[in-house]
């Protein structure tokens, strides 16, 4: 099986869903606890509810702009319905919030293809502890089993530290990583990495980048550079921009997505740590506002809990 399959050919499996379940159970808890309080007492869904509501969504990271798109699309459907009871209130919202999803490029990759391009390269953008790393091991471990031949550049070399961590998951996942002396010019790594895939016939080529949030023209300097050395082994590299923010940091990981989407042509997302935060709506939030999808989402430290985003998955758990 290739790459393209692996995406083509996804089904959650039962260990999949129950790490997904398990992963949003505090963003879960925390919601439902507050829209518990919003209508005790309740019968309809009336102004004061959505007043409330409202406060639940921006206080849970969903994001003000966002929430105010959520509740205006209620209030038109009360409107419409005339009498809407509070308990209807979550098969609502949830309807919503699917739709929205929906609207903003949430693919359920199910049946994403990437197209015929081999390697197919994977810039992996991020600051420093959002789980960048990480992510890109088990990214790799994933693509690995689905039958494709990996291998990771070590671009991040202003940390030792990176270079290393990387070493170590190629190790883990049995990988080849192509790496450099600490300090050593990230294009360049870039460039050998790229040339090794070509030469070897590798599939899929997952590039690291430092993990610093420099004055967006630095970072855009650094990142062009670094796209444009790939581009000459390499015509159309990357092909993916993957930028990794940590969802536990709510609207810290907005501020994140903005200074690298205005750095640099970021077309995919991941977002780590969910299982251990109650910030989960940032997800709807970040994936309204920016128009880019969420592609993988961590819900767990295992291999299995990196997983694809499908966003009737995420929304059913979230509503379960």
């Amino acid at each position: 099986m290739g790459l393209f399959d692996f995406f083509k050919k996804k089904e959650t499996t039962q260990q999949e869903q129950q790490a997904l379940d398990t992963g949003l159970e505090k963003t879960k808890d925390n919601f439902f606890s507050k829209i518990t309080k919003v209508i005790a007492g309740k019968s309809t869904v009336d102004d004061d509810v959505l007043d409330d509501l409202e406060e639940v969504l921006v206080t849970s990271d969903v994001g003000v702009s966002t929430t105010l798109k959520i509740i205006g699309r209620i209030q038109a459907r009360v409107a419409k319905d005339k009498y809407v009871n509070t308990s209807e209130l979550n098969n609502l919202l949830k309807d919503e919030i699917q739709q929205l999803l929906a609207e903003n490029n949430s693919n359920d990759f199910r049946t994403f293809e990437y197209g015929s391009q081999k390697p197919y390269v994977i810039m992996v953008v991020g600051v420093n502890g959002v789980g960048k790393t990480t992510t890109i091991g088990k990214l790799a471990h994933k693509l690995k089993q689905a039958g494709n031949q990996v291998v990771l550049g070590a671009a991040d070399t202003f940390r030792a530290a990176a270079v290393d961590q990387i070493k170590l998951w190629g190790e883990r996942v049995d990988v080849k990583v192509v790496a450099q002396a600490m300090g050593s010019d990230p294009a360049s790594v870039a460039y050998d990495t790229l040339r090794s895939a070509v030469a070897n016939g590798d599939d899929v080529a997952i590039i690291d980048t430092a993990g610093r949030l420099h004055n967006k023209v630095g970072l855009m300097n650094e990142l062009t550079k670094i796209k444009n050395v790939m581009q000459k082994v390499v015509p159309g590299a990357p092909h993916e921009i993957l930028l990794v923010l940590d969802a536990s940091t709510g609207q810290n990981a907005i501020e994140q997505c903005k200074q690298f989407t205005e750095a640099t042509a970021v077309n995919a997302l991941a977002l780590t740590k969910l299982d251990g935060t109650a910030k989960g709506g940032v997800v709807i939030g970040i994936s309204d506002q920016f128009k880019i999808p969420v592609k993988y989402i961590g819900v767990g430290e295992g291999m299995e809990h990196l997983q694809l985003f499908d966003r009737n998955e995420f929304v059913n758990s979230l509503f379960k």
